[in-house]
């Protein structure tokens, strides 16, 4: 069952940063990330991007993708089972 919680954001706060609600969902997503409170697919969510999208936006900050042994072997699970591996 997936549900929202909305956060209130003064829209002074959107006319400092001219920023739109997008640009700060955005950037609450790729701080997550970035400090491992978001898997890359969630984040990736949150920001409402594509995939490649997001990746780019990461490389072209410099943020490295998390993916370590473990994520690996999810997703060998996960080909297996889908049986493309």
């Amino acid at each position: 069952m997936s549900s929202t919680v909305t956060i209130e954001i003064p829209r002074e706060i959107l006319h400092v940063t001219r920023m739109t609600p997008e640009e700060l969902r955005r950037e609450l997503a790729v701080s997550l990330f970035q400090q491992g409170k978001l898997s890359f697919g969630k984040a990736r969510e949150m920001a409402g991007m594509t995939v490649w999208a997001f990746q780019q936006l990461l490389g072209s900050r410099g943020i490295p993708v998390h993916y370590g042994i473990e994520d690996y072997e999810e997703d060998l699970t996960t080909l297996r089972e889908l049986g493309r591996l």
